[in-house]
């Protein structure tokens, strides 16, 4: 990757942090009161943040992106069950349900054309994948690999269902107050504050084993080093 596409990728992480985390948090927590925009208009402006970042992403794009498609579903579930002002059991749920539904996808997945594994690390784009499979000609390693990656998936996608159990319990937890109120609204902002620390992390602890049981395997496949199964930065 170089210093551009670097530049880019920060980017697109900052204004995704500002859009969908500390924009709606500081609505929900600050702005929500009765003195100033009120519940309701506190709630549907914190909602306008990630709608539009994933409306525009979508049309930027081109295509569907399964992670903006998502973040459309939250957004307008979040909304209609704060309107129908829904007990916040529903709110876990519904932030369970997301992931849980992508970790199932993983799986459901596999050994397919949308393979996840393939598509999201074992691409182009960070392996060489020429390289790797004509060792895997070579050492007529094609049914270890194929195992190689089936079990990455597993590993890949308990990082899904990890964030579902803990969005859950952190629901669970600070959702008290009764919907559509100014403490209800504080409360969701709360959530979407410690969701990233309390849930992001210790997923990406987990991706990030994926990742590495994948490169270890390939190693002990193909014999390949990890500097020459990586594709240089350009």
């Amino acid at each position: 990757m170089n210093q551009k596409k670097q530049q880019q990728s920060g980017a697109n992480f900052l204004t995704n942090l500002l859009f969908n985390i500390i924009a709606p948090t500081m609505i929900l927590t600050k702005l929500s009161t009765p003195d100033k925009l009120g519940v309701l208009n506190g709630l549907l402006l914190a909602l306008a943040f990630p709608l539009a970042y994933g409306s525009y992403d979508l049309i930027k794009n081109k295509e569907w992106n399964y992670i903006s498609i998502l973040g459309l579903v939250s957004v307008l579930l979040t909304g209609g069950f704060s309107l129908m002002k829904l007990d916040g059991i529903w709110f876990a749920i519904k932030e369970a349900a997301i992931p849980l539904l992508i970790g199932i996808s993983v799986l459901l997945l596999n050994k397919t054309k949308y393979d996840l594994v393939r598509t999201m690390i074992f691409n182009p784009n960070v392996f060489n994948i020429d390289l790797i499979h004509q060792k895997i000609d070579e050492t007529n390693t094609t049914d270890k690999f194929e195992q190689l990656i089936s079990k990455t998936t597993y590993i890949f996608s308990s990082s899904f269902f990890l964030s579902a159990t803990l969005n859950f319990f952190l629901a669970v937890v600070i959702l008290k107050s009764p919907t559509g109120t100014p403490e209800f609204n504080a409360e969701l902002g709360k959530m979407t504050a410690l969701s990233f620390p309390v849930i992001m992390l210790p997923s990406m602890v987990v991706l990030m084993a994926s990742i590495f049981y994948l490169t270890k395997g390939i190693t002990s496949i193909t014999g390949l080093k990890f500097q020459e199964m990586i594709n240089e930065p350009s």
